[in-house]
């Protein structure tokens, strides 16, 4: 019989322990695929999803610029990482404009307003 893992943080919970850690973490499923956003178990397959930690290098995917009143311009952007998954996050330390899909960026631990841990990426 298998033995029974209790989960005692929640996924996204341990997601933001890596990153407050200066880590950006990802999960990879039994058979070898990356997992990305956190889980309990792999979707599709249910199987058991362990934690890894990225080198933090990918490329730009996607990439959008936002306009608001009263705020500067900031960009979202689709990360495809080497590992082997894709996340959203922004570019910053260039114009949101001059962001281009092909882009190499670098994951950079960062806080929110509110203090919260987040992943974001700079041009490499």
């Amino acid at each position: 019989m298998a033995a029974i893992s209790l989960v005692t943080t929640s996924p996204f919970g341990e997601y933001q322990k890596y990153l407050t850690e200066g880590k950006l973490a990802y999960q990879e499923s039994a058979s070898g695929k990356a997992v990305f956003y956190p889980r309990v178990c792999a979707p599709g397959t249910g199987e058991a999803l362990t934690w890894k930690i990225s080198k933090g290098l990918g490329e730009v995917y996607s990439t959008t610029v936002i306009y608001k009143k009263d705020v500067q311009p900031y960009n979202v952007a689709l990360i495809n990482l080497d590992e082997g998954f894709r996340m959203m996050s922004r570019v910053e330390g260039i114009a949101p404009e001059a962001v281009k899909i092909g882009m190499r960026v670098k994951f950079v631990a960062a806080k929110d307003k509110d203090g919260n841990p987040l992943a974001i990426f700079n041009q490499v």
